[in-house]
Formats: structure tokens, sequence, C-alpha cells
């Protein structure tokens, strides 16, 4: 039998699935058959689809398994490992084995993500194998700072940290900027509900991470760096502070990096996962023991950032497309996106569509081959009403918009913004002004309070949107939430403030019918806003009498015998909590009505 290896997706989402369980049960079941030093067992980082975790995959048959449970691996090891058997009914699809036939991962194209989830990312050699560190190796002995700000700049590589903005530029501001001691700081904060870029980035491929850094380091000229994680990514935080401790035993770090004469060296900082946190000077105060708030700018960190200092700043995938944009150069990087935004971006793809996951697309993808075609769409039963991209700070786009392509300028232009890369599917399950009152009172209970129109306005328009969902709205409230809007975008601080109202007027823009249903008829048409329900019912012609429904009622309202007639809701218990529409598997408990 030839050697096999056995790839463990081990990223946060299959962990939490039970894949460490699965590892376990593979490593005991292979002991008993013998195989224990026949087969290389790989941890690895996010494979992609968390939907479909645990997954692993046998190589060389190149064969992925997902939805594994522990109970599942003595049976992959004695059919698959011993008797070259595949187990079918732990397939994606009947009869395809291999990745690259599903359309999940047929209509990505990975660059960024091509080494999660194929090493074992606390291994450097693993990484060197494919490449690792040439790129470094050739920055430090081949090419000069100002030779690598060039290159960087030639492929068009801009920020990918919300902004987009050029990398190439950003660097050559650092790099002129007077002064001896400078640093480079890496933003690992990444705060978006339902965003989990970095965090897979750094869990399974922090090397690719660190080589981006040093070279930045080199083309600016600075001596020390470091990577700000929120507390919330214990495996993150783990497997970089390995992959650096590996660095520097390997001469990739530290003092005379290489045998070049470059001194260079990197820390982690953990914050405490304050989103605010994620705008650069918040950050920078964080890093130096004060309070995360942002300040006025001019002057940039370019010019006056980390203690002072002349301070370069890129989120971890800005940094993590450095070495391969040296390493297979310009032509090859500019061969993917459009004209004005180079390369690929990775999203977290959440909310209600069938595959959930991590995935890379080249920029310029539309919303529905991101959607429809690596998403697997919405639900069985569901039709697609918005997605959500961008984050707190994005907008939301309504399925007519589906053939809208991702870029940074086109985005803008419909409402919303590239962000950090989160995408949250919505169905028509959503209702749109309770989607916008989620995000600002996200972005209200996480801004610093620093200024007025952050501190006051967010709130302001969250307490309107409040009313609106309770049935106490009225039609001035739209013209009051646009004024508001425009304050505080012209007016707040920082990126937080400026972009907080997005997700109001991108839902005022297309779903202004949902806030007028919700004020001139007092009817949420989602049936989400409770207080705008006369009532909860269960249709008897749908009705199975499972008994789902009162399994999970809180009140007592839902009420009946199981395998017996149609159940039925008191209206007198109901408190109107949606429980039983949630539970039940039929469609039984339709959602609507006025008050």
């Amino acid at each position: 039998m030839n050697p096999r290896e056995v790839l463990v997706c081990s990223g946060t989402a299959c962990r939490s699935a039970g894949a460490v369980e699965v590892l376990r049960g593979l490593k005991a079941a292979a002991s008993d058959c013998g195989l224990a030093d026949r087969v290389r067992w790989i941890e690895t980082g996010c494979m992609g689809p968390c939907a479909k975790g645990p997954v692993l995959r046998v190589i060389p048959d190149d064969v992925l398994y997902t939805e594994v449970c522990p109970a599942d691996a003595e049976v992959i090891v004695r059919e698959h490992l011993v008797g070259g058997r595949i187990v079918d009914r732990l397939l994606w699809e009947e009869g395809v084995t291999s990745p690259v036939e599903l359309p999940f991962f047929a209509h990505q194209e990975k660059r960024i993500l091509a080494h999660s989830g194929t090493i074992d990312p606390t291994r450097i050699r693993d990484y060197e194998q494919c490449g690792g560190y040439t790129a470094l190796e050739r920055a430090l002995q081949r090419m000069s700072p100002e030779e690598i700000i060039d290159t960087i700049a030639e492929a068009g590589l801009r920020g990918r940290g919300g902004a987009g903005f050029p990398t190439g530029r950003k660097w050559r501001f650092t790099h002129d900027a007077p002064g001896v001691i400078k640093y480079v700081v890496c933003n690992a904060d990444e705060g978006d509900p339902g965003a989990f870029m970095d965090r897979a980035l750094l869990e399974g491929d922090p090397h690719a991470v660190i080589e981006g850094i040093v070279i930045a380091a080199r083309a600016v000229g600075a001596t020390q760096g470091y990577v700000y994680v929120r507390a919330e990514y214990p495996l993150a935080i783990s497997r970089l502070t390995g992959a650096l401790q590996e660095a520097r035993d390997r001469g990739c770090l530290g003092v005379d990096v290489l045998g070049t004469g470059f001194d260079f060296d990197l820390e982690v900082r953990v914050g405490a996962g304050a989103f605010v946190c994620g705008e650069e000077t918040a950050l920078l105060a964080s890093i130096e023991g004060r309070r995360g708030a942002p300040r006025s700018r001019p002057p940039f960190p370019a010019q006056v950032g980390l203690y002072g200092y002349p301070t370069l700043i890129n989120n971890v995938e800005t940094f993590a497309n450095v070495p391969a944009i040296l390493r297979n150069g310009v032509e090859a990087y500019v061969a993917l996106g459009t004209e004005a935004s180079k390369g690929t971006k990775v999203f977290a793809l959440a909310g209600q569509v069938r595959y959930t996951g991590l995935v890379e697309v080249p920029i310029g993808t539309t919303l529905r081959d991101l959607v429809e075609d690596i998403g697997g769409g919405v639900p069985e039963g569901r039709t697609l009403k918005a997605i959500q991209i961008g984050g707190p700070s994005g907008g939301c786009l309504p399925a007519s918009l589906l053939d809208v392509p991702i870029d940074y300028e086109t985005l803008t232009e419909h409402g919303a913004i590239m962000g950090s890369g989160g995408v949250i599917v919505l169905d028509d399950t959503a209702c749109m002004v309770n989607v916008a009152r989620f995000f600002l009172d996200f972005t209200a209970s996480e801004s610093c309070g620093k200024c007025v129109p952050c501190r006051v306005g967010i709130p302001t328009m969250r307490d309107i949107l409040t009313r609106i969902t309770v049935g106490e709205g009225v039609a001035e409230d739209l013209d009051r939430l646009r004024e508001l809007a425009g304050v505080v975008k012209s007016n707040a601080l920082c990126g937080l403030g400026q972009t907080a109202p997005n997700p109001v007027l991108s839902t005022l823009r297309y779903f202004q019918d949902e806030y007028r249903s919700h004020i001139e008829d007092r009817l949420c048409p989602s049936g989400v806003c409770t207080a705008l329900l006369a009532s909860y019912t269960i249709d008897p012609e749908t009705c199975k009498a499972c008994g789902q429904c009162a399994a999970v009622c809180p009140a007592g309202a839902a009420q009946g015998e199981t395998g017996g007639s149609p159940f039925r809701i008191d209206e007198g218990l109901c408190i109107r909590c949606g429980s039983c529409f949630d539970a039940c598997p039929f469609g039984a408990v339709p959602r609507g009505g006025g008050s």
C-alpha cells in the first residue's frame, strides 16, 4: 500500500465541530490496524467549507470527506486506508471525490489560501517546501528597498482591510518619512460580525503573513514590528507565536536576517477585542498601553505613528499577498482582478446560504458567483432578499444586484463597501429594518464615544429604528434618519463613525417599502418584529402534529397532542417570541399579520 497523508481541517470552525476528536479516532484506528507509521496525519488550517465540517482529505487519492464524526474514524481507516474503498456516504456529493470537481472549490481561485488546508501550519518546513521564504531571500539579497516598493506598486496591490488604499503608496510614504526608528504593524483585530478571514489565515498559513511583514519592514526601513490580534483568537495566537519562534530559529527573524545584515523582530500584542481598535490610530494607542481611541489625522501613522515614529500598518491579508507577488512576479499577480483592483479577495461567506465558509475569488467576481455558484444559494424553500457586504460598516444590496461585480468602486457606487470581506446572505425571513437596527446597535456599543457625531448620532439613529420596529415610527423618521446619517458620515472622527450609517442608508435606498410598511401599516412583512404581529398561528393543513412547537414554546401557548390532531396556539398565552416558527420543520407557522 502506498504511503498516504490524511489532511484533517483543524481550523476553529472544524475544531468546534469535533475535528480534534475525529483525528484522535483516526490515529487510534490506524494504530489498531498497524498503520501508525505508514500514514502522516496533518492538522491543517481552514479548508474552506465550514458548513460541511469536520472535513478531511486523503492524499494522494485526493478524496474529500465531509461532516465526519468521531464514529466515522474507524470506518475511514478500515474501508479506505486499509481496504482502498471510498466511503461514499461521507462524500460531499454522491460519486464526487475530488474537491476540484465541486462547485464550491471549482469557482474559486486560491492564491492567498493556497497553503491553508494543505500544509501543517506549525511546521516551517511544510511552508518552505511550497516556496516559502524564497521571496524574502530575494528581497533581502537582490532587491533594494525602492525596488521592493516599486514591485508592490506595479502589482497594484490595494489594502485588504477595507479602504483599498494602494499598498505601494503607503509603503513609499513610510519609507520616505524622516527618522531612523520605524515600525511595521499588522492589523489582525478582525471585529466584523461574521468575518473570519484574518483568523483563518493566521491559523492556516502564519508564515506567509510573517514573510510579508518582514519584506515590508525591509522596504520601509523598520527594525521592529507587532501583530495586533484580538484575544478571541486563541488558536491563531498560538500558531502565530509558534511560527514566529520557528522563523527566528531559521534566521528569518531577529538579528542579521538570513545573513544579510538586516535586523528585524516581530512580537504579538493581544487586544481585548474592541471593534474600534481596528482603526489604525486606535490600534496604535492600544499597543502603547493607552485606551484604544482614534485621533485626528493628519499626521498619518506613516509620518507619526507608534510611539511617535513613522509606522506602516497593513492588515493580515495584505501582507499575505506580498510573498506571492515577489515569488511569482507581477504579471502573474495582475492576471487576475480588474483594471483598478488586481488580484484576489478572501471572503467569509455566512448567513442564510447553503455552504458557509471561507472563499477566495478574483476581484471583479459577481455577487451571483459568490452566493449561488460557490455558496449554493439560499436554503430550499427560501428566496434571496439581500446581501450584506462589508461588515457593520457595509451596505445591504438587494437580490436584483446579484450581477454587480465585487470591486471597491462598484460596491461604493451601490451603497456598500468591500470592507475586510464579510458577506452575510439574507433570505426572505429577514426584516431589513431590523437588520439595520442590529448593525447600528453593534456600532453604538463599540463606539469609543470620543466624538459627538458618533457618540450621539449613532444611538439616536438606532433609537429611531427601534421605535419603527415596535410600531411607534412616524413618516418623518425616514427624513430624520437620512439627515442624521449625513451628519455622522461627514463629521465623525474615524472610519467607524463615518461608515456606520451605511446599513441604514442602503436599506432606505433599496427597501424603503419595508420601512413604510412598518410605519404606515404597522406591519413587519417578514414577521420578525414581534410587536407588530397580531399573533402566531398554526396552519392545520400543514401541521404534522410533531410537537416541535410545543417543545420549545416558553409560555405553553403551543398546544396539542403529538401524533394527533393539528396543534394550535392559545393567543392568550402567546408572547410572540417566534420560537414555534423557528422550530417547525414543515413551515406550518406562518409569519405576518397586523397589530
